[in-house]
């Protein structure tokens, strides 16, 4: 039986998909806080790749995929630095002379300079925490443990309930990767869950099937149980609601068309309208909910960084009335 996803990322807070060299690097500059960024590639006048980014008080998480062979420098970053590959290959080298494997994480401190080479198709996971309290180079079984922690934050992204959800998640594992470092290991922790194979088949309906309207009943059907108790099960195993999934997904396909729209004004209401969000009120206040911004503030992310602009600030928690 397969995990409780097979595509662990944060597509829910994509930046930039289809990127350019430049605008990838730019955006590596900002999300790091490290003015020293450069970027090789196999084929530098084509696609760099995709990212996505969660930014919360303790620290940044951003994923990168790519879409071609590439080599990303850093020099004089403010912190700690964890870097873990979730699927490809990917080596380090640290200080131009010694290269090591990045599995299962490599953690680099601000006084090294690194160039992570990864091949096409691979995905990372760059941390940068906030605070960092361990001074000391993690082992290998503290390393595992902390990648493992990644791993379970990601697998659980899919199917955060909101905004504030992600937010409380991703504290908990950047306090959870310092605690790891700072006493050298950690016990053993629980395997991801797995899910039932009949809530996998109602997941993978909604989300490759986005023309798909909800009707519980269908979805009942579909996975071979009662619509309560499809309702209570995928209650029980992923946190969310049949519905509040289908809603998600289609949100997080609203923010793909926006994170790629370069038209000079953007057609928000065309976009929510095709994934049937009928009154924009309701549609904004629910991408906000999600993803702790509206939507127009998505589409400013990506031209500030084209601008060559500082971008907006993180946005804050979203208050629950």
């Amino acid at each position: 039986m397969r995990n409780l996803t097979a595509k662990p990322d944060l597509d829910a807070y994509l930046r930039l998909n289809r990127a350019a060299a430049g605008e990838w690097q730019a955006a590596i500059r900002e999300l790091l806080a490290c003015d020293d960024v450069g970027l090789t590639l196999e084929r530098p006048q084509t696609v760099a790749g995709s990212l996505s980014s969660l930014s919360v008080d303790r620290g940044v998480v951003c994923a990168l995929d790519l879409a071609q062979d590439a080599e990303v420098h850093l020099c004089g970053l403010p912190g700690t630095l964890l870097v873990v590959p979730v699927s490809g290959q990917c080596d380090v080298l640290v200080n131009g002379d010694c290269r090591q494997p990045a599995f299962p994480m490599a953690t680099i401190t601000s006084t090294q300079s690194i160039s992570v080479r990864a091949c096409e198709h691979s995905r990372l996971i760059l941390l940068n925490p906030e605070q960092w309290r361990s001074n000391v180079t993690p082992g290998q079984g503290a390393l595992a443990c902390m990648a493992d922690r990644v791993n379970h934050f990601l697998l659980r992204s899919n199917f955060f309930q909101d905004y504030n959800d992600a937010c409380d998640s991703a504290h908990i594992l950047f306090e959870e990767l310092d605690d790891i470092a700072r006493e050298g290991g950690c016990e053993a922790n629980e395997a991801p869950p797995e899910l039932d194979r009949r809530l996998l088949r109602v997941i993978d309906k909604i989300r490759m099937e986005p023309a798909w309207e909800f009707d519980l009943q269908e979805l009942a059907n579909h996975s071979g149980v009662s619509e309560r108790n499809l309702y209570y099960l995928m209650k029980r195993e992923t946190g969310m609601t049949p519905y509040r999934f289908y809603q998600r997904c289609r949100l997080i396909r609203v923010r793909r068309r926006l994170v790629d729209c370069q038209c000079d004004v953007p057609h928000i209401s065309w976009y929510a309208a095709d994934e049937g969000f009928s009154h924009l009120g309701r549609f904004a206040a629910l991408y906000r909910e999600h993803f702790g911004e509206l939507p127009s503030e998505t589409v400013q992310w990506r031209r500030r960084l084209q601008a060559g602009e500082p971008a907006l600030e993180p946005p804050a928690r979203i208050a629950v009335s």
